[in-house]
């Protein structure tokens, strides 16, 4: 069976960080056991791009918490775009059907009403390029193999897709290279080399990409604070540098739960667009209080609890680059068919001959205190078949000097763009690190 490559570029930033008393271990299977209905939001009014947010943010939450308790990824740094991988998972669901096209609706929490879905994404999606935050779609189809004409026009006409034919049968280096281009371009050249032989060859028949790319500054600027030790564990610290906030020239949206604290810093944004970065740092090291929260759907209490604050903030500068082989985490979150010679995708080409082969994510951002970068690209490849104020004159204090969670939003409506886990912002091995005596 032919290969069909999902490949998703997109940039978020969000820091969020909590701390919640409560159990230590999750359920291997991890996501939002929740029956949408669309009462709930008819009778609001509610837009699609609100509806789509909504829903991406439980997929966003979903993720992270089936990496987090990955035993590959325990004590590690985590960082990626659900809005990028959501967006490759929508165009690759448009083209599914039957319990291919049940199991990704579920996983994804994807509304089963087409037009939601189609608005919703037009909406959340940033279209054009700005000095802030783009995303952009794109189709890269195998010359031989022919595709449903209305697949081809949705993509286009909802999603703003436009295809290329390439030919990955006899010149697949050359596509790869074409696709390649096409990421590092759009993430200004901070995701390289993301499809391999491996992913993209002469089985390929389609590859669907989205990149998403974000580089804003704060609203006002950090200043240089100094190094200082960062717990990443009990009795392990690692030498980093902080930046700092300690004038009085603006005030924050925070909240303090008595179990975490919730900052939210302001972009400089632009375009109509309105982002920050939401950090919920914990009041303690352990991190897993602060995963409960967004296992149990309780963020926007939280955020709807913030409200204008004198803060002083100590915040340490990091860069974090991620790659992840998502086909088994999938798997484990429900969308298994997909992945086999039973998937069905004739909503693609009008035969049940793809599946997906292979599903990889790869992300980077940058934190100074000029403000942020970040870009993300996703490759879905498919094989043929055979709360209380505070006074000024008592300012609250911020320190990020221990694990926590982070994400970029669009304020307007709740949408996280990024999402990620600091463990440790120098990225030195654990065996190098400093013990507390």
């Amino acid at each position: 069976m032919r290969l069909l490559n999902s490949l998703l570029c997109s940039l978020l930033l969000i820091l969020i960080c909590m701390a919640v008393t409560g159990e230590n271990t999750l359920p291997d299977n991890i996501s939002h056991q929740t029956d949408f209905s669309l009462e709930q939001y008819n009778d609001l009014n509610t837009e699609p791009a609100q509806i789509v947010a909504d829903l991406n943010n439980r997929f966003a939450s979903d993720l992270y918490l089936n990496l987090s308790h990955s035993p590959d990824y325990t004590g590690k740094n985590i960082f990626f775009s659900p809005l990028s991988i959501s967006s490759a998972g929508a165009l690759t669901y448009e083209g599914a059907r039957g319990k291919t096209a049940d199991e990704i609706r579920a996983v994804f929490h994807f509304p089963e009403n087409s037009s939601i879905l189609r608005k919703g994404y037009a909406g959340v999606n940033p279209g054009s390029p700005g000095p802030t935050v783009y995303s952009a779609n794109a189709l890269w189809a195998e010359k031989t193999h022919q595709f449903l004409p209305e697949y081809i026009a949705l993509s286009r006409d909802y999603y703003s897709a436009n295809v290329t034919n390439l030919d990955f049968v006899n010149k697949s280096g050359e596509s790869r290279d074409v696709i390649n281009g096409w990421v590092a371009e759009k993430t200004n050249n901070k995701i390289r080399d993301l499809v391999s032989p491996a992913s993209v060859n002469s089985a390929t028949d389609l590859v669907i990409t989205n990149a998403m790319y974000f580089n804003d500054s704060w609203l006002s600027g950090f200043d240089k604070g100094q190094e200082q030790e960062f717990r990443v564990e009990p009795g392990k610290t690692v030498p980093i540098q902080m930046m700092e906030k300690t004038g009085s020239d603006q005030k924050f949206m925070y909240t303090d739960t008595g179990e975490l604290q919730a900052l939210d810093i302001p972009y400089q944004s632009g375009n109509g667009t309105r982002l920050s970065m939401l950090v919920l740092l914990p009041k303690e090291d352990n991190i897993t209080p602060a995963e409960k929260v967004l296992r149990t759907g309780n963020l926007s209490s939280v955020t709807g609890a913030l409200r204008p604050t004198d803060v002083i903030i100590y915040f340490p500068k990091f860069r974090l680059e991620t790659e992840y082989q998502l086909p088994d985490l999938l798997k484990k979150m429900g969308m298994n068919t997909a992945f086999t010679p039973d998937a069905d995708f004739s909503g693609m080409d009008g035969a049940q001959d793809l599946f997906i082969n292979d599903f990889i994510h790869k992300a980077f951002v940058d934190v100074n205190e000029q403000g942020t970068e970040a870009s993300a690209a996703t490759v879905v490849s498919m094989n043929e078949m055979a709360i209380p104020d505070r006074n000024k004159e008592s300012p609250v204090v911020f320190k990020a000097d221990h694990p926590f969670i982070f994400m970029i939003r669009d304020d307007k409506s709740g949408a996280i763009l990024f999402m990620g886990r600091v463990m440790n912002p120098a990225g030195a091995p654990l065996e190098n690190l400093t013990s507390d005596a």
